[in-house]
């Protein structure tokens, strides 16, 4: 049964929405040194690009030559200390 009338579409408008939600942005995080515990437990250190084993240790222990100590407690993933890579967890052991 037809009315003889057409259809208006002449407010209908076109285009793509998606409904999923955004990302979070991480392009402003950097590393840095926390604790999960208080006293001489060992901190973690997340190291971000530029890092070197020497600046990490200067920056936590006051003293670039103590890069030694932070590489001695991750010798289970290092083998090479000028070979870190941005993303890694270091063991910071406390200050002594």
């Amino acid at each position: 049964m037809s009315t003889g009338k057409s259809p208006d579409f002449s407010n209908v408008q076109g285009g793509v929405r998606s409904t999923e939600a955004t990302g979070p942005d991480f392009s402003n995080v950097e590393g840095g040194v926390r604790s999960t515990e208080a006293g001489d437990a060992d901190q973690v250190y997340t190291v971000v690009k530029g890092d070197s084993l020497s600046r990490i240790a200067k920056q936590v222990y006051g003293d670039g030559n103590a890069w030694t100590r932070i590489f001695e407690a991750n010798r289970d993933q290092l083998d090479d200390p000028d070979r870190i890579q941005p993303g890694q967890v270091l063991r910071l052991p406390p200050a002594s």
